[in-house]
């Protein structure tokens, strides 16, 4: 996955933002694994405590508070936790349109686009395929390319058929995005 859940204007620190906006350390804590809430609801009030004491103070207690809960969410990811990402990275075409499309409570615009990206990535894989067939029966390297191409295609689109029916990225580790 890009590195959106671990950025600063990812859906991970937003919530950790809203929970210290609104006094209300529930608001972050489905992002998290249920075994690490106390952890959470420890790191929150001590970071609530800190924020009292300047600007400073609040600036480095909340971005303990926002580590605490990336480090966290990142662990029931199975993920290791690598810091904090800047906001703005480039997260590719897929996750801004499917942040609008759950927003507007829309799947169409986002399956519009992973159909587009799939009918081109097949085109251009079979393409290659085909062009590699006229010369697979000159024997040796062509061949094997050819076959690799073959090969690849296959594998390639079970692997996709499988990821598409792969169960939802919450239901692999008890806590839901």
């Amino acid at each position: 996955m890009p590195p959106h859940c671990d950025s600063l204007d990812g859906p991970v620190v937003v919530a950790a933002q809203e929970a210290l906006r609104h006094e209300d350390v529930s608001l972050v804590l489905p992002y998290v694994p249920a075994e690490c809430e106390a952890e959470v609801g420890d790191a929150f009030s001590m970071t609530l405590k800190a924020r009292g004491q300047g600007a400073e103070a609040r600036d480095v207690s909340d971005r303990w508070f926002f580590e605490t809960v990336v480090r966290l969410h990142r662990a029931g990811e199975g993920e290791p936790f690598t810091g904090l990402k800047p906001a703005g990275l480039d997260v590719g075409p897929v996750i801004p349109v499917a942040e609008r499309a759950i927003r507007d409570e829309d799947p169409a615009p986002l399956a519009e686009l992973l159909v587009h990206v799939v009918r081109d990535e097949t085109q251009q894989r079979f393409q290659r395929m085909l062009s590699l067939k006229a010369e697979a029966g000159t024997g040796g390297e062509a061949a094997r390319a050819y076959v690799s191409a073959v090969l690849g295609l296959q594998v390639w689109a079970h692997g996709l058929a499988l990821a598409a029916r792969a169960e939802p990225h919450g239901a692999r580790h008890d806590h839901q995005h």
